[in-house]
């Protein structure tokens, strides 16, 4: 099983070079498909965050794309909101946390869709709006077992305008703060599998390698429509779950 997982990792790293993701959106309901229950699988997820988000950080940087000035208000807003994570957890039922990710999905990818891909004026750095914007998503996104950059790309792109490049490269900076402080919280808290967590965490710094040197090489258009069906096929899966979880399926 570990195995099958550290597999998993590969392409969660991958997805989270590509995209700019924590890789929850897509481990969280992996894991559940697996047995696990919602809360392990967040703590895992949060845990494999660690280990993508600083390698792939690190050659995002090297290319010139992350944002590092801002991604430090944005990491320290995370770093706070996420530190609720473990009382959000034991706080929400199961069917609770599903029906928060699943809400945010439906904003981010509104936003998303209709943001342009150029931005039509100059790009909002202010550093009070990016802590406040860290702490929110840090605490919802690492709550749900995301790193949230589904939910801050949209934000940034949508309502901060700024170039998807830069907005996917930051993100991932992000995660690091905010999974750092999260996988504390839930430790604490009895919500992490590490073995499992570290099966999935090593397979992830092969993907993400990978997967953040196709983001720079691709053209923002089919970036951008590439998350896009991300969002909606983790959105599928999460509303499904939340069918399952109120016995309608």
């Amino acid at each position: 099983m570990l195995t099958i997982l550290a597999f998993f990792g590969l392409l969660v790293g991958f997805s989270s070079g590509f995209f700019g993701i924590g890789g929850g959106t897509i481990l969280v309901p992996t894991l559940i498909y697996f047995g696990y229950d919602i809360k392990t699988a967040i703590g895992i997820s949060v845990m494999q965050m660690i280990f993508s988000s600083m390698f792939g950080s690190y050659h995002n940087y090297k290319a010139g794309v992350l944002q590092l000035n801002s991604g430090i208000f944005l990491g320290f807003g995370a770093l706070f909101g996420a530190g609720l994570s473990g009382v959000i957890v034991d706080t929400l039922s199961s069917l609770s946390l599903l029906i928060l990710f699943a809400s945010v999905l439906v904003l981010s990818i509104y936003k998303f869709f209709t943001a342009p891909l150029m931005p039509k004026c100059e790009p909002n750095e202010s550093k009070i709006v990016l802590f406040g914007v860290g702490f929110v998503i840090g605490a919802i996104a690492i709550s749900t077992g995301t790193g949230g950059a589904v939910f801050l790309t949209p934000v940034l792109v949508g309502f901060l305008n700024w170039d998807i490049k830069k907005a996917v490269g930051t993100t991932l900076f992000f995660i690091i703060f905010g999974s750092i402080s999260g996988f504390i919280s839930l430790a604490t808290h009895g919500h992490v599998d590490y073995n499992v967590g570290v099966a999935v965490g090593i397979g992830s710094l092969i993907g993400v390698y990978f997967g953040v040197k196709l983001s720079h090489r691709i053209e923002k258009k089919v970036q951008k429509r590439a998350l896009l069906i991300l969002y909606v096929v983790m959105l599928v899966l999460t509303l499904n779950k939340i069918l399952s979880e109120m016995n309608i399926l």
